[in-house]
């Protein structure tokens, strides 16, 4: 993804209408703002979005370090599924989930949603059990989910070569036939567009140095542009929540990885649907374009830099060679890396904090792409109505003093990362 802003991004690049200017992210920000978001990537523009079109609110600043979707938005795998376990994550995502069919209606932009099915390999009894009574789960919530066999894994994915022997055993799989992937820039630009229209400033390249606060309660935000005044903050930055919380006192379960991904040159479509190998995990999907995207798991040691490492590529291919064997005659394009926030029970953190008038949405781990339209949703009910959204509750930071942990582990990087 190339590194320009927003402010390249003219209306007659995007069809809107003759080449007269920006057509968002160039504002200045004023004074004073009834709401600051912090953070420009898919979260923090849903929230700016669905605040100003769902409760009204449009007195609203969206401040973004670099560009908008330059952080995780633009660096993930652009996954889609909804395949959690525990109550709490179940519900949320799929609640997600149901709302990706119909972003680009709502958002008049195409985001590029293709529910083309998401593929998750079992290679072993005590991961098929732990699938079977996830899919239950799932069907009792109504959300799509079922167990297959290897011979239906065969017909569902013929590049595949599964069987019950080593290396790689399958033993069958749990497929979500409504889940898939999503242009992930697109996202970004369809929030941001339409947050634009209603309102709200978005100012790029203004960095957050520190958050003001009054007898426990946050009264402005300062950057590098100036103070900007307000009694609302919602923090919404993926890998820089901690450095965020920390300005206001707050000390957050959360470390933070690395994450690699990387993706091939074009070939013939050969993948039918996102699949996933938890064999220290590695998944894969292809593009529109042809091009075979690869991710794993997390870096090993805690870090804010946006890259990986070549041992982490060379593991991940040669887990997936093991299952594709194609690729290993497939020539790698490029490499990147994002930056994750994981919990201490790898669960997000979203909705009030101690200091009064901030808000918290971080800790998503592997999980934040999928969980952009829910996460902006709620949100945006919690600022504006004062009162959690219930699809958020469980997620609430004060669940690490009460004891109510979502110990989801077995949804994504966790189980290899300790």
């Amino acid at each position: 993804m190339a590194h320009y802003s927003f402010l390249h991004l003219t209306a007659a690049a995007l069809g809107l209408g003759p080449r007269s200017g920006p057509v968002f992210g160039g504002a200045v920000p004023r004074r004073r703002y009834d709401v600051a978001i912090i953070g420009g990537g898919g979260h923090g523009l849903a929230t700016a979005h669905y605040l100003a079109r769902e409760h009204g609110v449009s007195d609203i600043v969206v401040i973004e370090k670099g560009w908008l979707g330059g952080g995780n938005t633009g660096r993930n795998t652009t996954i889609v599924r909804a395949d959690y376990l525990l109550p709490g994550n179940l519900e949320f995502f799929g609640h997600a989930l149901s709302m990706w069919p119909d972003l680009s209606r709502d958002l008049n932009f195409n985001v590029m949603f293709s529910p083309r099915g998401y593929l998750d390999l079992a290679h072993s009894d005590a991961q098929l059990d732990l699938f079977i009574r996830r899919a239950n789960m799932l069907s009792l919530k109504g959300i799509q989910a079922r167990i297959v066999d290897p011979q239906t894994l065969r017909d569902l994915e013929p590049a595949l070569d599964i069987g019950p022997k080593p290396p790689v055993p399958v033993l069958g799989g749990l497929v979500q036939a409504g889940a898939g992937t999503a242009r992930h820039d697109a996202v970004a630009w369809g929030y941001a567009r339409s947050a634009h229209r209603q309102g709200v400033d978005i100012v790029q390249n203004c960095e957050v140095t520190g958050l003001k606060l009054e007898h426990e309660h946050i009264v402005g935000v300062e950057t590098s542009r100036g103070m900007i005044e307000t009694d609302t903050v919602v923090v919404s930055v993926a890998g820089h929540s901690s450095r965020l919380a920390a300005m206001a006192g707050i000390d957050l379960p959360i470390e933070t990885y690395a994450v690699q991904a990387f993706v091939s040159e074009p070939l013939k479509p050969v993948l039918n649907r996102v699949t996933n190998m938890n064999i220290g995990l590695a998944y894969v999907s292809q593009t529109d374009k042809g091009e075979i995207v690869m991710g794993g798991s997390l870096e090993p040691l805690a870090s804010y830099a946006q890259r990986g490492s070549v041992v982490r590529i060379g593991e991940t291919a040669s887990r997936l060679v093991h299952l594709l064997p194609f690729l290993s005659r497939v020539r790698l394009m490029r490499a990147w890396g994002g930056i994750a926030d994981v919990t201490a029970d790898g669960s997000a953190i979203v909705g009030p904090t101690p200091v009064g008038g901030l808000y918290l949405n971080a800790g998503w781990g592997y999980s934040g792409f999928k969980a952009t339209p829910a996460a902006g949703w709620c949100l945006a009910h919690t600022v504006a109505t004062g009162e959690v959204h219930p699809l958020i509750r469980p997620l609430g930071l004060e669940r690490f003093t009460t004891g109510a942990l979502l110990d989801e582990g077995g949804a994504g990087p966790y189980t290899w990362l300790h």
